[in-house]
């Protein structure tokens, strides 16, 4: 059953990108594509025009929310679509039709449990933004408060249910039938693709983002983000303060409004990198659409709904990538992919950093403010297969937000390179967290839990060893032998182990 109405579903899929003459990139592997393309036009001519990219944005826009949020989704793997075409997916827009403001009412009193009279004293039955999630309307509170509320499309989970279910169901036979794809990693992509939309369904979520990034900016009137009203917020309404400010992209109303450009380029690249290397979460949709100037020339973000993590292994590798990359050092960019883990370790490192300066130089050779590392990252993507690299998701999302960052940069100030001016910010965050006095306290921390287990293995070994001499355990030699190796396959045991065991053997030999 799941098959006949998978099937029936990618029917409909193939008619509309044949009809927007989209399906460029499987006739580049089956060019018996172009004559499926013709049969399901009809022999009429395509709907759509301009670049593939284009054409394949128009066509996921026709197919409804699931495949807008897949194309802008795409738009980040530059390896599988090519960068001409994963760019003008970054430019696919997120608007749709706005739904009835009646919709809107009964979904917000249906979740908030009371008649939109007592929660809001004026309601703006014209939305200001619609998306493919959600539409967007100003509000006043019964307090007097502007607001902006978000509304959730009414069914759209439904729709999204159904088209995961065949987008993983896809996934699943690519991997049986095409064992080369496996390291790209289809269904696990997939399920990751679920959940971030899964979670944008949830407008509690998107509050619990806002508000956490708000927490980790507290003090910091640089920027800003908006405040969370939880009693006007549930499952499918979310309600925040309203924003006043001009989009950041406006460098002219920007400038005659007494705004510096450069001074916001320089909050913005310390922003980006306090979310990034300070925090490890970041706003990943922060396109001028979603970033605001406000009257005292401080920045100001909207729409928590799509937001990225970075461990701190992971930011470390990728402080070293960019100082490697911005200092010319190929060779340590190299090292790090090895260290993370990213290339295996069969691979030659001397052939990787060939590959990374093949790619880099043509890039950093040009004058500071055209460089692009954003590009750079996407690029070094493309070259993974050659590596046996396996996808790195969290990696794709953030290259995405350096794109969406790099295009604001050069809106403020072209002649300045963002990347340049987060570099300090970057070198010291190192040095504080991977420099030797880090490593210094990394090893007294290290010791000190070693310390505080202390008592209690001393604790645990001297029981074990009443049990061993009254007999009441007994361990079978395979299984003795069995630890041993295990432990020899994991690694070498820890410095402190062997102290540690010394001060057990000699507290034994004291208590006996």
């Amino acid at each position: 059953m799941r098959s006949i109405r998978n099937l029936h579903r990618l029917f409909t899929i193939a008619r509309v990108l044949a009809r927007h003459d989209a399906l460029s990139l499987l006739e580049e592997q089956l060019p018996i594509t172009r004559l499926f393309t013709t049969f399901m036009r009809g022999g009429r001519p395509a709907v759509a025009e301009g670049r593939p990219g284009q054409r394949l944005a128009a066509a996921l826009i026709e197919l409804g929310p699931t495949f807008i949020k897949l194309g802008q989704a795409l738009s980040t793997r530059a390896d599988l679509l090519g960068e001409e075409m994963a760019a003008d997916l970054s430019e696919l827009q997120d608007r749709l039709a706005p739904f009835p403001a009646e919709q809107a009412r009964a979904i917000i009193e249906a979740e908030l449990g009371q008649p939109i009279s007592q929660l809001y004293a004026s309601f703006d039955d014209t939305p200001v933004a619609a998306a493919s999630i959600a539409q967007v309307h100003f509000a006043v509170t019964a307090e007097g408060r502007e607001v902006a509320v978000k509304v959730l499309r009414p069914d759209v989970d439904k729709a999204f249910a159904r088209d995961i279910d065949m987008l993983a169901w896809l996934a699943e036979w690519a991997e049986i039938t095409q064992p080369r794809l496996r390291r790209l990693k289809p269904v696990a992509s997939v399920r990751t693709f679920e959940d971030s939309v899964t979670l944008e369904m949830d407008l509690r979520f998107e509050a619990a983002a806002a508000a956490e990034l708000a927490e980790n900016f507290r003090g910091d009137d640089s920027f800003q983000v908006p405040e969370v009203d939880w009693v006007r917020t549930a499952r499918r309404v979310m309600t925040l303060e309203r924003v006043h400010g001009t989009p950041v992209d406006e460098r002219d109303a920007l400038v005659a409004a007494g705004h510096d450009p450069d001074a916001i380029l320089a909050k913005a690249a310390e922003a980006f990198f306090n979310q990034v290397f300070r925090d490890g979460f970041f706003h990943a949709d922060m396109h001028p659409g979603n970033l605001f100037v406000d009257k005292d020339g401080n920045l100001v973000a909207v729409d928590f709904g799509i937001m990225g993590r970075v461990d701190k292994r992971t930011r470390r590798f990728l402080g070293e990538m960019l100082i490697g990359f911005l200092s010319g050092d190929y060779r340590r960019v190299a090292e790090v992919h090895f260290e993370a883990g990213y290339v295996p370790a069969d691979k030659s490192v001397d052939a990787f950093t060939q590959a990374t300066r093949s790619i880099a130089e043509p890039i950093m050779g040009r004058a500071m403010h055209e460089i692009s590392i954003a590009k750079l990252l996407g690029q070094l993507f493309q070259v993974t297969e050659t590596f046996a690299m396996e996808t790195q998701p969290q990696l794709l999302l953030l290259q995405k937000s350096m794109l969406v960052a790099e295009g604001v940069g050069r809106i403020l100030d072209p002649r300045v390179n963002m990347w340049e001016l987060a570099r300090p910010l970057i070198e010291s965050w190192m040095r504080e967290n991977l420099g030797p006095e880090a490593r210094i306290k990394a090893a007294v921390s290290t010791m000190a839990g070693s310390i505080e287990r202390l008592p209690r293995l001393l604790h645990q070994t001297e029981k074990t060893y009443s049990m061993l001499v009254s007999g009441g355990l007994k361990l079978h030699p395979d299984t003795v032998k069995d630890l041993v190796s295990a432990r020899r396959r994991q690694g070498i045991f820890p410095a402190w182990v062997p102290w540690a065991l010394a001060a057990v053997l000699a507290y034994m030999l004291l208590r006996g």
